[in-house]
């Protein structure tokens, strides 16, 4: 691969990082919304292809892509390590001073990269993009990602801003100290919130998706949801153990309660509803701590291993400043 000279690789104003899997149905339009939204800007910009291990016609798509008015780099993972591994895999190959992670759905409009820029310009670090409205979504799925949100903002000690997906901008100091993270548990959301800087929002309509299937079903989005939680909260092990402590207190009152009884109105027992009550209980209850317990634990072992988050088989460059307009590989 032909190395960038540091003063052209200075000049690449802004980064679009597009994580693809399954996408040939759109890549053509999406990469053509890409390149009006930019072609105007004051400088140079790239596209990051990253495909995610696609089965379809996606890589083939992005490889017959033209360099002639935004420069691409298309990195190919070896194999489907998910959207978050993808992303990263993205943040660590740009080059620009911004940085925009958008989908290749359309679902998030191409068209309001200029603005983001501006607002850019005028020294926001991260401009979130947050969405007032979200088209082509079932009442369950907007209600699921409410109440989700809802809930990250009790229990994150991390401020993530509600409604705001993967859809934003970035500066290149946010970028630098992202990248510089150690963790392989990865949920971007927390993450591209977590070193905080001058932040903006942007409100827009996000429209359905323009062709395909969305790769995320409410399986996914639930244990996306677990590893938001317990990526940026320890709250769940704290209502663990105020449960486990209400429990107990509740089972000695009753147990107190009980051995008065007794003694003072020679009462027996009452026997079993009561017994297999505190018993159903008390055994709910703890393995709900221990759920808990294991998901946390989960993660610390994912940790220890220190396993790659993403494994890249080839990586090509095509720059639109060369004489014949091919990458090398």
């Amino acid at each position: 691969m032909t190395a960038t000279p540091a003063t052209e690789q200075s000049a690449i104003l802004l980064s679009v990082i597009v994580p693809c899997y399954n996408e040939e149905e759109v890549i053509d339009q999406f990469f053509a919304r890409l390149v009006d939204s930019v072609k105007n800007l004051d400088g140079r910009s790239e596209a990051i292809f990253i495909d995610d291990g696609s089965k379809d016609g996606t890589l083939d798509k992005i490889f017959a892509l033209s360099a002639d008015q935004i420069d691409i780099q298309v990195v190919q993972l070896s194999r489907n390590f998910g959207k978050e591994a993808a992303m990263s895999a993205g943040l660590a190959q740009v080059r620009g001073q911004a940085v925009i992670l958008i989908d290749a759905d359309l679902q998030d409009p191409p068209e309001l990269i200029g603005e983001m820029v501006e607002k850019w310009r005028q020294g926001f670090d991260v401009v979130n993009m947050q969405r007032s409205s979200r088209q082509g979504e079932t009442a369950l799925k907007k209600f699921t990602a409410n109440m989700f949100y809802k809930v990250m903002g009790h229990l994150s000690e991390t401020p993530i801003p509600q409604n705001v997906g993967d859809f934003r901008l970035l500066s290149r100091r946010v970028i630098e100290h992202i990248n510089a993270l150690p963790e392989k548990n990865r949920y971007m959301k927390g993450l591209l919130s977590w070193p905080g800087f001058n932040q903006t929002t942007v409100q827009f309509e996000r429209d359905p998706r323009l062709a395909g299937e969305t790769k995320w079903n409410y399986g996914k989005l639930f244990g996306l949801a677990i590893d938001g939680i317990t990526a940026f909260s320890t709250k769940p092990l704290r209502l663990a153990s105020w449960a486990g402590s209400i429990v107990a207190l509740s089972a000695f009152v009753y147990g107190v309660w009980i051995v008065l009884k007794t003694m003072l109105f020679g009462e027996t027992v009452a026997g079993y509803p009561s017994l297999m009550v505190a018993i159903l209980g008390l055994g709910g209850v703890q393995l709900l701590a221990i759920g808990i317990l294991g998901e946390y634990l989960g993660r610390v072992f994912v940790e220890v291993k220190a396993r790659p988050n993403y494994l890249i088989d080839k990586t090509i460059i095509k720059d639109n400043s060369s004489t014949d307009g091919k990458g090398n590989q």
